[in-house]
C-alpha cells in the first residue's frame, strides 16, 4: 500500500510503499530501511487518512489511506485505533485534572491561605513592598502641595495609630488621581484621592474613610490581597513556563495598590473596626453611614465618573450604609473648621499650561 513518510527533519514527503511481515510495518524512505512495530504504534485518525508514528521511528511520521490501513490491518488496525482515542481520554482528563486542580488552589487554596501567609509576613518586608508600591503609584498620583492640609491628614492618622497594634507607622496623605478613592499601601502608607475629598461633605466621612483604611493596615488585610495576587502570578508562571513574566504582569495587574480587592468579609471588618478606633477617641462614627449611601446612589450624573473606582472596589454600599448607621455613635468632629478648610484645600486646582 502507498504511504508518505515525513522524516521529522525536512518537509518534503517521500513516498513509499508499506508492506506488512513479522508484526511490523516495513518501509524504505530515503534509503533508510524501516521496522515499526504493529504493537508499538501510535494512531492519529485525520479525516480519511491516518497519521502513524512510534518510538521506533524517532520523529518519524507516516501517513496512510484509513482505508487501506482497515482493509490491510482488520481489526488490528481498529484495536490500535481504539487505543489510540483512549490515550487521547487520557491525556483529556489529566489535563481536566490538572485545570481542576488549579483551579481549586488558586480559588480556595490561595485565599485560604492568605490570612496566615500575611500575619507571618515579616514587617520590614511588607515596609519595603509598600515602599515599592508607593513610588510606582508616585509618578502617576501626585502628592498634593498644601502643607497644613496634609499636616492635618497626617496627625489624624497617627491618632489612630495610638489606638492600633499595628507595627507599622500610619501615614495618611493627599495626591491627585482621576478616580475617588482611598486607599492603603503596605506597610502602613494611605493615600486620599483629591476626588474622595471634594466628594465628602463632612469631617465624619472623610474621617470614616480614613478610619477604615486604618482598620484594613492593622489587620493586615492589604497583604493578604497581596497574597493571593502574588500566587495567582506564580501559578500563571507555572502554566505558561517560567521566566516569562507572566506571572510578574499578573502581580503588577491584579495586586497593584490602587486595585485591591478585599473579600467582603474584610471589607465588613474594616468597616466595624474603623468605627470602633473612631469611638475609642470620643470621634463621631456617624459619618460612614451617609458616605456609603451617596456612594450607593451615585451621586447624581456629574459625580458617577469619578465615583466609578470607589464603587467598584467597595461593593454593596448601601448594605454597609445600614449596618454603619445601626452601630454609628455621637462624638468630637476628628477635624476642627481651621483643619477641614485646609484639607479641602489642599489639592488646589492645577493651574493651566499658558
Amino acid at each position: 500500500m502507498d504511504g508518505a513518510f515525513f522524516d521529522g527533519r525536512t518537509s518534503r514527503p517521500h513516498q513509499v510503499d508499506v508492506a506488512i511481515s513479522e508484526g511490523a510495518l516495513l518501509f524504505e524512505a530515503g534509503g533508510t530501511r524501516h521496522a515499526w512495530p504493529l504493537e508499538g504504534l501510535r494512531v492519529e485518525v485525520l479525516g480519511d487518512r491516518v497519521r502513524l508514528s512510534c518510538d521506533a521511528g524517532a520523529d518519524g511520521r507516516l501517513t496512510l489511506s484509513r482505508a487501506d490501513w482497515r482493509a490491510v490491518l482488520g481489526r488490528h488496525g481498529r484495536r490500535v485505533e481504539a487505543r489510540g482515542r483512549r490515550r487521547e481520554g487520557r491525556v483529556v482528563l489529566s489535563l481536566a485534572a490538572v485545570g481542576l486542580t488549579m483551579a481549586a488552589i488558586v480559588f480556595v487554596g490561595l485565599p485560604a491561605a492568605s490570612g496566615p501567609l500575611a500575619r507571618h509576613t515579616p514587617p520590614d518586608l511588607e515596609r519595603q513592598i509598600g515602599d515599592s508600591f508607593d513610588a510606582q503609584l508616585g509618578l502617576g498620583m501626585k502628592t498634593c502641595s498644601g502643607g497644613e492640609g496634609q499636616a492635618a491628614l497626617a496627625r489624624f492618622g497617627h491618632q489612630l495609630q495610638a489606638r492600633t497594634g499595628t507595627p507599622f507607622d500610619i501615614r495618611v496623605r493627599a495626591v491627585r488621581a482621576p478616580f475617588a478613592n482611598a486607599m492603603a499601601l503596605p506597610g502602613g502608607r494611605i493615600l486620599v484621592t483629591d476626588k474622595l475629598i471634594a466628594f465628602t461633605r463632612t469631617p465624619d466621612e472623610l474621617s470614616a474613610v480614613i478610619a477604615h483604611e486604618v482598620a484594613h493596615v492593622e489587620r493586615r488585610h492589604v497583604m493578604q490581597a497581596m497574597w493571593r495576587s502574588l500566587g495567582a502570578g506564580l501559578l500563571l508562571d507555572l502554566v505558561v513556563g517560567g521566566g516569562s513574566g507572566a506571572g510578574q504582569q499578573a502581580v503588577l495587574l491584579a495586586g497593584s495598590a490602587s486595585d485591591l480587592r478585599y473579600s467582603r468579609r474584610a471589607e465588613a471588618e474594616a468597616d466595624a473596626r474603623g468605627m470602633e478606633l473612631l469611638q475609642a477617641e470620643g470621634l463621631s462614627s456617624q459619618g460612614m453611614a451617609p458616605f456609603f449611601r451617596r456612594v450607593a446612589a451615585g451621586d447624581g450624573e456629574k459625580a458617577a465618573s469619578p465615583l466609578r473606582e470607589l464603587v467598584s472596589s467597595h461593593p454593596d454600599s448601601l448594605r454597609r450604609a445600614q449596618v454603619s448607621a445601626a452601630h454609628a455613635r455621637p462624638g468630637a468632629a476628628a477635624f476642627d473648621t481651621q483643619a477641614w478648610a485646609s484639607i479641602r484645600a489642599a489639592c488646589p486646582p492645577a493651574r493651566a499650561p499658558h
